[in-house]
C-alpha cells in the first residue's frame, strides 16, 4: 500500500520549488471537556501523503539542489500515559505505512527544522486552508505565523491546493475502498428495508444500519444519517431521527459508511410499509428518470454545473407534468440543492464545482423533490466513478425502482 503514498508524495516534491521546505502537520486533538477529547480526524491532505492518522505527527519534505528528502517526526510512548490510552505507533510501524525512512520524534522538531531553515532554503510550504492568523488551534497556521517572523527572509507558499489537485483524481487504491464502503452500505440499507414497519420510530430503523456497519467492522460514518420520514423527508438536512414513522409514509435515508477513511454517499427512499402510494410513484419516477439522465450524461469534459442545469430542466418539465409549477422558475420551491458533488476522503470532497471532469473523479448523482404540503421527501443518490468515456455506478447494486423496492420489502 505504501507506493500510492510514495508516488503521491513525489509529484508534491516535484511540484516545490528548489531549495525549499514542506512543513505539514497531521493535527492535533481538539479538547471537549475535564480529561475527555473529540475523536480526533487527521488532516486528509497529511493522511493522503502518508496513509498516517496519529495525532500530532508532522510530515518535513525538502529539496535543496533537486535532492529531496523526506521526514516524520512522531511521538515518542509513554510507558505510564500508555497504561490508559495504549501505546504510540512505533517508528517501525510508521515506516512501514508511510514508507518514509527517516523517523525522528517530536521533541527533536523545533531543533532539526531550525538547523535546515539556517541553512541554504528560500522558500518554505505549508498545508492551510483559509488562511486565518487568529486561528490559534491550527498547528499549520500556528507555525506558519512563528516562522515568518523567525525567518522573513523565507518565502512561504501555501500548498493546500495543489494537494486537493491530486485528491480529485482517484487512484485504484482509493477506488477500491470506496468500493467497499458502498458495499458495506448496500447492506445497511437493506437490512433497514427489511425490517421496516410502520409506526416504528426513525431512530429505531435507522438503528438496523448501524447494527450493519458496526459488524462489518465500520468504526465512523462518513457524516450523520439523515433518517426522514413523512413531512421531514422534505428538510433536506433533518437531523433529528425522533419522529414516529406512519403507515403510507415515505422515509428519506442519506447515509455512508467509512472504510479506511473513503465515503460512501447514498440517498434512498422507500415507504415505511414496503408499498408506493400512485402519487408517491409518480413523483419518485419523476427523481429516478431524471437520475438516469444525468448518470447518461456524466463524462469527461463536463462539469457539476453542467448536470446541474440538466437537472433542472428535467425536474422542472416532471414537476409541471405533476402540477407542482407552470413555470420553470418556480422549481426552487421543490428542489433547491445542487445535483451533486464531489466524493472522497471528505464526504463533500475537495474540487471546484467548475472543474470538468477527469477519469478518476467521483461524483455523487442525488435528485430530489421535496414537497411538504404533502408530506412528501424523496432523494435518490449515487456514487458514479467518471471514466474514459463515461461513468461506472459504483452504488448501481443497491435497488432502486419502484417494483424492485416493493418486491424486496414484502
Amino acid at each position: 500500500m505504501k507506493h500510492f503514498f510514495q508516488k503521491r508524495r513525489n509529484k508534491i516534491l516535484n511540484y516545490m520549488k528548489d531549495n525549499s521546505i514542506a512543513v505539514i502537520f497531521c493535527g492535533n486533538p481538539i479538547h471537549k471537556s475535564a480529561d475527555e477529547n473529540y475523536k480526533f480526524h487527521p488532516n486528509y491532505n497529511f493522511y493522503y501523503l502518508t496513509g498516517l492518522e496519529e495525532e500530532k505527527f508532522i510530515l518535513v519534505l525538502t529539496k535543496l539542489n533537486y535532492k529531496t528528502q523526506e521526514y516524520l517526526f512522531i511521538e515518542k510512548n509513554d510507558e505510564q500515559l500508555a497504561r490508559w490510552i495504549g501505546e504510540k505507533m512505533s517508528p517501525d510501524e510508521t515506516q512501514k505505512i508511510s514508507g518514509i525512512e527517516k523517523i525522528m520524534y517530536l521533541e527533536n522538531f523545533n531543533s532539526y527544522i531550525d538547523a535546515l531553515l539556517n541553512s541554504k532554503y528560500e522558500n518554505i510550504y505549508f498545508n492551510i486552508e483559509n488562511y486565518n492568523h487568529e486561528d490559534k488551534k491550527n498547528p499549520d497556521i500556528t507555525y506558519a505565523n512563528k516562522i515568518n517572523k523567525r525567518y522573513p527572509h523565507l518565502k512561504i507558499h501555501n500548498l493546500f491546493y495543489e494537494i486537493n489537485d491530486l485528491r480529485i483524481v482517484k487512484d485504484e487504491y482509493e477506488i477500491d475502498m470506496t468500493k467497499k464502503a458502498i458495499e458495506i452500505t448496500k447492506n445497511g440499507i437493506y437490512e433497514m428495508m427489511k425490517n421496516s414497519k410502520p409506526d416504528m420510530m426513525e431512530y429505531q430503523i435507522e438503528a438496523y444500519f448501524d447494527f450493519i456497519l458496526k459488524s462489518n467492522g465500520v468504526t465512523e460514518y462518513a457524516f450523520p444519517t439523515i433518517a426522514a420520514s413523512g413531512k421531514n423527508g422534505a428538510i433536506l438536512h433533518y437531523s433529528s431521527n425522533n419522529s414516529k414513522a406512519s403507515d403510507g409514509d415515505l422515509i428519506l435515508f442519506d447515509l455512508g459508511a467509512k472504510w479506511n477513511n473513503y465515503s460512501a454517499d447514498i440517498s434512498r427512499t422507500f415507504p415505511v410499509n414496503g408499498r408506493f402510494t400512485q402519487r408517491q410513484k409518480d413523483i419518485y419516477n419523476v427523481i429516478l428518470d431524471t437520475m438516469k439522465e444525468i448518470e447518461n450524461n456524466a463524462k469527461p469534459g463536463i462539469t457539476l454545473g453542467n448536470l446541474n442545469e440538466l437537472s433542472k430542466r428535467l425536474l422542472a418539465d416532471g414537476c409541471k407534468k405533476l402540477g407542482l409549477i407552470e413555470d420553470e422558475k418556480d422549481l426552487s420551491k421543490y428542489y433547491f440543492h445542487s445535483i451533486g458533488h464531489f466524493l472522497g476522503l471528505d464526504t463533500h470532497d475537495v474540487g471546484q464545482r467548475g472543474k470538468e471532469f477527469e477519469p478518476g473523479m467521483i461524483i455523487t448523482n442525488e435528485p430530489g423533490l421535496y414537497i411538504p404540503e404533502e408530506n412528501i421527501g424523496i432523494r435518490i443518490e449515487d456514487d458514479l466513478l467518471i471514466t474514459e468515456n463515461g461513468c461506472e455506478n459504483l452504488s448501481k447494486e443497491i435497488i432502486k425502482e419502484i417494483e424492485d423496492i416493493e418486491n424486496f420489502m414484502k
